[in-house]
């Protein structure tokens, strides 16, 4: 079973950054998973940054759903797999549905976070199934303001159980705050 390392934090906590280096004391083979989609000129920026931070050798897969059909084929002689970042995962995956969410009902809430818990459970299987060092960045969503949309509160709520998931399975956990890691959870 490869080794799962979760890393999570708030936006600019240095999640990317730490599990970037993370992934680079593993080895030169990494394979990086790209979840975000370029839909505007902000989300534009924000993946070249992350493009040009990381090291260019790296192999970059970007997906966001069906992982465990996209990354079987690409781990062979891969040191790690980063997967940056859960939380647009999941919220891709929310969005694809093209529900009206402010008038959705509980019970089509409840379908769309079924289908997000299989995605990550059939990311979750591809870890046990290989070897490699896995990382997973996600966004700590759940210590602020309640967000004021029934989307909102529904990305969160569900990429807060999400969370739990990951990090019940995790080897490792990690919070980063203000660019310092703290490490919250080690089975070793």
């Amino acid at each position: 079973m490869g080794r799962l390392i979760m890393v999570t934090g708030g936006a600019r906590s240095g999640k990317s950054t730490f599990a970037e280096r993370l992934a680079a004391e593993a080895g030169n083979n990494v394979l990086y998973v790209a979840t975000a989609i370029a839909f505007d000129d902000e989300m534009k920026e924000r993946i070249r940054k992350h493009r040009d931070q990381r090291p260019s050798h790296w192999q970059t897969v970007e997906a966001y759903k069906n992982l465990d059909e996209t990354l079987t084929p690409a781990l062979a002689g891969k040191s790690a797999v980063l997967l940056d970042c859960m939380t647009v995962m999941i919220s891709n995956i929310m969005l694809e549905a093209g529900m009206d969410w402010e008038s959705i009902s509980v019970d089509t809430v409840r379908e769309v976070e079924a289908n997000v818990r299989s995605e990550i459970e059939k990311l979750l299987d591809v870890v046990r199934k290989n070897d490699q060092l896995f990382i997973i960045v996600t966004n700590e969503l759940g210590m602020g303001v309640v967000p004021p949309t029934v989307l909102g509160r529904a990305i969160r709520d569900i990429a807060g159980r999400m969370n739990q998931l990951v990090a019940k399975e995790a080897d490792e956990v990690y919070l980063c705050v203000s660019g310092i890691p703290v490490k919250i959870k080690d089975t070793k």
